[in-house]
């Protein structure tokens, strides 16, 4: 059997494209000489929906969108996702479906049945479970169609009642497919491989694995489509990052016609869960993730230019790199906002920077307006001597001057605060914190270091005085990181093992690290939440990134 996968990146409710889209795939597929193409899961609507899919016209256009793909299920049969309307009145309103098309006719519909809530996901609010299972009958093979998280279940997860592949086994299958929409993260390449290994071994069935590729708000989803022979080899992979579509030929005895990329022996056998942090981790795939999701965003969103405030420090830097890579350098413009605190060299490397990656940029200093404020203020501060109050006005100066020139040219400003920093509350609100978009709120400053290193790989683009250099706000004299925040490389691996690891302090501390020290980081972490739930959309590039995914009560006494 001739089998197609299309790793397709859709627009969440944006029909007429996605549909668009799924049609002149199944043409691409025709041409090839394919018998059956497979898309990701939810593809018509695009993936995750959430609470669009309470709105009955979305699902009306759902529906609508599916009968225009039928019709082009002419000469060749689709695997495609999207909702499926429940009849039953004693369950939720909608399935997490599959449609089967051929013939121009919905021919049957596969029902997800793990779903899952858990970090990003929440599909149990919006989907019932399947209650029943059979395999799709077609060209003479028993196909057993999953979505997503139900290849994840080997019988063994606490959190579901049903595997439904152990369910379908007794019909006996001849060939496994499974349409997904599974997120990235840098421990998850060896997480799916393993998994998908893990199933084929057990059932002794060759597997197809379409997933997502695109950028949905925070969500980055990687693509990576996998096929599997039946000895559990790895036959075929699709691209990271980027839309692919492949043929692939299943022999009847559950070989694939592909030359075998990766034997059962070499692929990992367990999921990747570094037990420490490991900056340089798959340190390519999370400036691709980056860069996906900084370009997605823009362009699902009609936005074309970005803003920038470049301090000569490494955050805004790598920031800025990122976002010429994936928005063009005429699309960027930097804003060097220096005050009678910045030194002469945070202000000719963040000049150098942009020479080097040929991006606008405008120097604005702050001295006037800064000095404005405290003159106005200086009725109410009288001789209180200067602390945080002062430096948070330089910070909101910026921000204000930020968001002007945004409002004024239709610019998005890019927020620059990195994951350390959201982490312990080391950011100032309505100032450094402002921004339509995080790009590196889920990068550990550890990891910024490694991802300018990986931008520097064949030429220096970020100038090495802005690597070198011991980081700073530059609020006030001689001001610098460390007075504020522990070492990083102490206070990184204290936050992977709280917030990555969900360790508590006592676990922390029988890892050898200093009780006062863990005391005060957590404590840190946890008055700052109502910062971070103030905050803008992160990009997700780890197992557990601030927003969706980490739900934590603002007033918890927790750990405080």
């Amino acid at each position: 059997m001739k089998i197609f996968l299309a790793q397709q990146n859709y627009h969440i409710g944006n029909f007429e494209s996605n549909t668009n889209k799924i049609i002149a795939a199944i043409a691409k597929a025709k041409q090839a000489g394919a018998e059956l193409i497979v898309f990701s899961e939810l593809s018509v609507c695009g993936y995750p929906p959430r609470d669009f899919l309470y709105f009955n016209d979305f699902i009306e256009k759902c529906a609508a969108s599916i009968d225009q793909i039928r019709m082009a299920a002419i000469g060749i049969a689709v695997l495609v996702g999207a909702p499926h309307k429940n009849s039953d009145p004693k369950g939720k309103n909608l399935f997490n479906a599959v449609y089967f098309l051929s013939e121009g006719e919905i021919k049957q519909i596969v029902h997800k049945t793990c779903l899952p809530t858990y970090d990003v996901f929440d599909e149990n609010r919006y989907f019932e479970p399947a209650k029943k299972w059979d395999v799709i009958h077609f060209k003479g093979k028993k196909l057993a169609v999953t979505i997503c998280e139900d290849i994840w279940n080997l019988g063994n997860d606490p959190l579901y009642t049903h595997c439904p592949m152990d369910v379908l086994m007794s019909l006996q299958p001849d060939i496994m497919i499974n349409l997904s929409a599974s997120p990235f993260d840098y421990t998850h390449d060896e997480d799916r491989k393993a998994m998908v290994k893990a199933n084929v071994l057990k059932y002794q069935l060759p597997l197809f694995y379409c997933n997502a590729v695109g950028s949905q708000t925070e969500i980055v989803f990687d693509g990576t489509s996998l096929v599997f022979d039946k000895q559990a080899n790895l036959c075929g992979r699709l691209a990271s990052f980027e839309e692919d579509y492949k043929l692939f030929t299943v022999n009847d005895d559950g070989t694939i016609e592909q030359s075998i990329i990766e034997s059962v022996n070499s692929l990992p056998d367990t999921d990747l869960n570094p037990i420490t942090l490991s900056p340089s981790l798959h340190i390519e795939a999370v400036h691709s993730a980056l860069v996906l999701g900084i370009r997605d965003y823009f362009f699902k969103m009609g936005f074309t230019k970005a803003i920038i405030g470049s301090s000569g420090g490494i955050d805004s830097a790598v920031t800025l790199a990122l976002a010429v890579e994936a928005l063009g350098k005429d699309n960027v413009t930097a804003v060097l906002m220096p005050s009678q605190y910045s030194s002469s060299h945070s202000i000719e490397d963040a000049e150098k920077l942009s020479l080097h990656l040929q991006n606008p940029y405008h120097i604005v200093p702050i001295n006037k307006i800064y000095d404005g404020f405290l003159s106005e203020l200086s009725p109410l501060f009288k001789e209180l001597p200067f602390n945080i109050a002062e430096e948070n006005i330089q910070s909101r100066t910026r921000g204000n001057i930020l968001m002007a020139i945004a409002n004024k040219f239709g610019f998005i400003l890019l927020n620059t605060s990195n994951k350390s920093e959201l982490a312990t509350g080391y950011g100032t609100l309505y100032g450094d914190m402002a921004g339509g978009l995080g790009v590196l709120g889920d990068c550990y400053k550890l990891q910024v270091y490694e991802l300018a290193k990986y931008i520097n790989r064949d030429t220096e683009i970020i100038p090495m005085d802005i690597i070198n250099k011991p980081p700073s706000a530059e609020l006030r004299p001689n001001q610098k990181d460390i007075d504020s925040l522990p070492d990083y490389d102490m206070l990184d691996n204290i936050l992977y093992q709280y917030i990555e690891q969900a360790k508590g302090p006592q676990e922390i501390k029988a890892l050898g690290y200093e009780a006062a020290l863990v005391d005060r980081i957590l404590k840190m972490v946890n008055v700052n939440e109502y910062k971070r739930n103030q905050f803008c959309p992160i990009i997700r590039i780890s197992p557990k990134a601030f927003g969706v995914g980490r739900r934590m009560p603002i007033v918890g006494k927790y750990l405080i």
